[in-house]
């Protein structure tokens, strides 16, 4: 029998909330403890329509289902009045490989696990009593991980920035009562940097847009934007002279995280080892070392968090009795 849950339905089971924070934490310290099979991402890009499509996947030791998810991402769509991301999570079971669940949620759990995942980053690396936070970026993800992050931490501001004026004083007025806290248009990216404690990357750029010399002791930048080859958010300076970097998955981001460019612009050899989220999670490694530091988090998203967030969702909805039934 297999269960295909609908978008409302998943969102009725499913919110940002402190209830994932621990659920994405295993799934990270799966991975970091070798865990899990997750292979390489595959990535279909549609250059001429801005567009491409990712598909990830990943089992997890011990567990009886594991999710394969296809994700479109097409960056000319709100000029159509279209959603940027879309797609859907297939959950199948371990032992037969037999469909148990088609979660048609376009693209609503990568966006939650990925706030989620946000939100961990700046749980262990930024400084505790943070006062502003700031956002490159003014879309759905801007403010996804701006709601995540104020379940691990309280800034009382935080200063947004975005290429498209109109949609950044939207972002202002539509989100400043909802998420509690007083947001601030930014003149520039410059300004973001200088008066923010962390700062949460979320575009689709192609081409550095912070700055080595903007950064502030004590910083915490989690940048979520470069999941392709081409993406780059932060000079790849920031990850050679920052005092910590922390990868969600280390072979995945010399591939095409932040890490990648800076790989590339041989600022850091191929060869050099960095920790893992997972690694802190776990507490193999401590996290942040001072006050003072400026660290860095480079996610770039792995099939495990989509495993884990499909099991979560499926089970809450066979237990709300959601779904079409087929058999």
């Amino acid at each position: 029998m297999t269960i295909i849950l609908q978008k409302n339905e998943i969102k009725e089971c499913v919110v940002i909330n402190n209830e994932l924070i621990p659920i994405i934490e295993n799934a990270f310290v799966s991975l970091a403890k070798g865990l899990t099979t997750m292979p390489p991402i595959m990535r279909l890009d549609i250059k001429e329509y801005h567009g491409e499509v990712d598909v990830k996947t990943a089992y997890i030791k011990g567990l009886d289902s594991f999710a394969i998810k296809i994700s479109p991402g097409f960056f000319n769509n709100p000029t159509l009045g279209l959603p940027t991301t879309s797609g859907m999570m297939i959950l199948l079971d371990t032992k037969t490989g037999i469909l148990k669940s088609i979660l048609l949620d376009k693209g609503y759990l990568t966006d939650v696990r990925t706030a989620i995942a946000g939100a961990i980053a700046a749980k262990y690396l930024s400084n505790k009593n943070i006062s502003t936070a700031g956002i490159i970026g003014a879309g759905m993800q801007a403010k996804l991980q701006l709601q995540a992050l104020m379940l691990v931490r309280q800034p009382t501001k935080a200063y947004v920035w975005g290429r498209n004026d109109k949609k950044v004083k939207q972002f202002v007025s539509d989100n400043s009562s909802k998420l509690k806290i007083e947001l601030i248009q930014a003149n520039n990216i410059e300004e973001v940097c200088k008066k923010s404690d962390i700062l949460i990357t979320t575009t689709p750029s192609t081409k550095p847009l912070v700055k080595s010399e903007w950064l502030r002791k004590g910083m915490h930048i989690t940048a979520m934007g470069s999941d392709a080859e081409h993406k780059n958010e932060l000079d790849p300076k920031i990850i050679k002279e920052c005092d910590l970097y922390i990868a969600d998955k280390k072979s995945q981001t010399a591939i095409l995280g932040e890490l990648h460019h800076a790989i590339k612009a041989k600022l850091i050899s191929s060869e050099k080892k960095f920790n893992e989220l997972g690694n802190i999670i776990n507490k193999d490694i401590k996290g942040r070392l001072s006050k003072d530091s400026i660290t860095v988090c480079d996610l770039t998203g792995t099939g495990v968090q989509d495993t884990v967030i499909a099991r979560y969702a499926f089970d809450i909805a066979m237990k709300k009795q959601f779904g079409l039934q087929l058999n």
